[in-house]
């Protein structure tokens, strides 16, 4: 899906609603490597504003910064444009900077839009020296607790009707962004669990983008997918609500200062809160 789909107002409204699941990733960095409070924070392609409410659970102030105006538009209806919060649009590429600099920065389901060595080099220029990246993203898997026929509908109704567009999907590693000047302090990936009803369900398959690929860029009736989805998932959702499995990953970076890592493998401070789920590996591949 081309970057610009996410200037559609449907699918910019419809992120408001999606899993607010980044609140645990957040919980998550706190727990593997630091739970000091940041004074100001820059939230990279915030979207509808969910990474950038929870960025604030650790932060005093938060920039989110879009490149849709659609996007940056929800994100204020959901977390205001007042104390705590301001908004830009802007290309994560070319995010300005504000007096005293970013001491963390997060880009939460981003850096498959973003030009990785432009990122870097920019934010290298307006954040704090040993200030902290989060890069991270969940996404869907084929798994629902206790539903084999949820699995059986993935494979082979889902995804023949919605086939997977391509993405950039490259993992970015230590030798990369450390010409940049940031050291990458781990990498790991986890499971995170949302409970759905058939119509929520619903709802945030319609902004997939394998979905949003037919819909906005081959122009499929929208209400016509719809009735596909009721339909075929007949058999998966009765009226109970379900749980489903999302597969997450977070990488951990921090901009050197001078000298700091200089013949060190791992951050001694992340090396003490680790709870054998990080690696100092590239293992996402």
């Amino acid at each position: 899906m081309a970057q610009n789909s996410f200037d559609f107002q449907r699918i910019a409204q419809g992120y408001k609603d999606r899993p607010f699941l980044h609140k645990q990733v957040i919980e998550r960095f706190q727990r593997v490597v630091t739970d000091r409070k940041f004074a100001r924070g820059l939230d990279a392609g915030c979207g509808a504003g969910l990474s950038s409410r929870a960025l604030k659970m650790i932060c005093s102030h938060v920039t989110g910064a879009d490149i849709s105006a659609e996007m940056v538009k929800a994100a204020v209806e959901i977390c205001g444009d007042g104390e705590g919060y301001d908004f830009i649009v802007s290309k994560a590429e070319e995010i300005p900077s504000v007096e005293g600099g970013y001491d963390i920065v997060s880009a939460a389901g981003a850096v498959q839009w973003i030009a990785m060595g432009a990122f870097l080099q920019n934010l290298r220029e307006i954040m704090c020296k040993d200030g902290y990246v989060l890069v991270y993203d969940f996404g869907i898997s084929d798994r629902m607790k206790g539903k084999e026929s949820y699995t059986g509908w993935w494979h082979e109704a889902y995804l023949k009707e919605f086939p997977k567009p391509f993405r950039n999907e490259h993992v970015w590693t230590a030798e990369e962004v450390k010409p940049y000047g940031f050291f990458m302090l781990g990498q790991e990936r986890y499971e995170l669990e949302h409970e759905f009803d058939r119509d929520s369900f619903i709802r945030f398959m319609m902004l997939q983008s394998n979905v949003n690929a037919k819909i906005e860029g081959e122009g499929r009736d929208e209400e016509e997918v719809r009735k596909w989805f009721e339909k075929s998932l007949a058999p998966v959702f009765g009226k109970e609500k379900e749980r489903l499995i999302f597969n997450g990953y977070s990488w951990y970076m921090k901009l050197e200062a001078a000298g700091l890592w200089k013949g060190a493998d791992m951050d001694p401070f992340l090396d003490d809160k680790r709870d054998g789920a990080v690696s100092d590996g590239t293992d996402f591949g």
